[in-house]
């Protein structure tokens, strides 16, 4: 009789442990843009302290500065990149944005409580979103074509309504502070995109709803073939979209203390930007959470360097491109790849 040798079973190390999140953390669309801005990060630190007055990048003053400039893209960017992993653009997020804080601002002007003037903004947002989807669907009709004509109606809207002037907006401490003031050395607004980021990540990794909209993205005929409604899911897309703009909207114009006619223009780019910069496929079916954050703080980071160095402006565009064209090749190569 021969015995069998069976080998132990090897237990799991904290080096294994390690390399399974490791290669977990690789296979995420937003990998390598995170290694980047970590990279960002270390060099802008190490910046700081070694040349600490010529590069203020650790500086309170600065710190707070980059805490609150985030959110305004970062939160239109979660909304775009829903809909982007949908198989969708909407090109109308800045215009939204901007109409979201005049209509805030319009009613508290006229004494409505600041919950409801909060409350028809973010209606606003989602009326937009959904007017865009139920056109784009019901017609057939590239979304990319429908947000534009959207978005130069909307901007026509917005020089009617306002007189092409700046109007003001002051609302109680309570509310200003609530959405833009500060909790120990971060930024209420900060920690709002974050709570957003955080239910974004939910959202498409856990929810159904989710699994939805990463399957219409990736492949709209087998979506439809095992059962997911298509337009349902892509309008929630649109919506979701709608409703992130407005909150951007509605928490700058709070943090100004007003809402300009043309505030808005270009953050849709920007947005889109940072969402491809941050993984989010162009094709639609594949993207994160974690990649929309990284790519929003990204783009400001450099932005701020950018400042304290003393660059010209321009500079930030370029690096913009620069970035987005080669985003879009890494993308395109890892989808060949998978």
């Amino acid at each position: 009789m021969t015995d069998t040798h069976i080998p132990a079973q090897q237990p799991e190390t904290s080096g294994n442990k390690l390399g399974t999140i490791w290669s977990a953390f690789r296979r995420d669309p937003a990998a390598n843009i995170v290694i980047i801005l970590v990279l960002v990060q270390a060099a802008c630190i190490i910046g700081g302290l070694l040349y600490p007055d010529d590069f203020r990048y650790l500086s309170g003053l600065n710190m707070k500065t980059l805490l609150r400039a985030i959110p305004q893209i970062g939160f239109i960017a979660v909304g775009v990149a829903i809909l982007m992993i949908a198989g969708e653009f909407d090109l109308s997020v800045g215009a939204t944005f901007t109409l979201a804080g005049l209509t805030m601002a319009a009613f508290y002007a006229a004494g409505v409580p600041v919950v409801f003037c909060v409350m028809a903004a973010l209606a606003i947002g989602v009326a937009i979103g959904l007017v865009n989807g139920f056109l784009t669907l019901t017609f057939a009709i590239p979304s990319f074509i429908v947000t534009l004509g959207t978005m130069m109606i909307l901007r026509g809207v917005i020089l009617y309504a306002s007189g092409t002037a700046t109007m003001p907006f002051r609302p109680e401490p309570w509310f200003d502070s609530l959405l833009t003031g500060q909790i120990g050395f971060l930024q209420a607004q900060f920690l709002w995109f974050l709570g957003f980021v955080i239910a974004a990540w939910l959202l498409l990794s856990w929810h159904r709803i989710g699994n939805h909209v990463l399957s219409v993205g990736g492949n709209r005929g087998a979506a439809n073939a095992i059962g997911v409604n298509v337009f349902k899911t892509k309008m929630f897309a649109f919506g979701a979209a709608g409703f992130m703009a407005a909150m951007s909207g509605i928490v700058s114009t709070t943090r100004v203390n007003s809402v300009s006619p043309i505030q808005g223009q270009g953050l849709e780019l920007q947005a889109i930007a940072a969402c491809v910069i941050g993984g989010i496929a162009l094709t639609g079916g594949r993207g994160s959470a974690l990649g929309v954050f990284a790519g929003a703080t990204l783009i400001y980071t450099v932005q701020n360097v950018l400042l304290l160095i003393g660059a010209p402006g321009y500079y930030l565009d370029a690096f913009i491109g620069l970035v987005l064209v080669a985003a879009v090749i890494a993308n395109g190569v890892m989808n060949r790849r998978g």
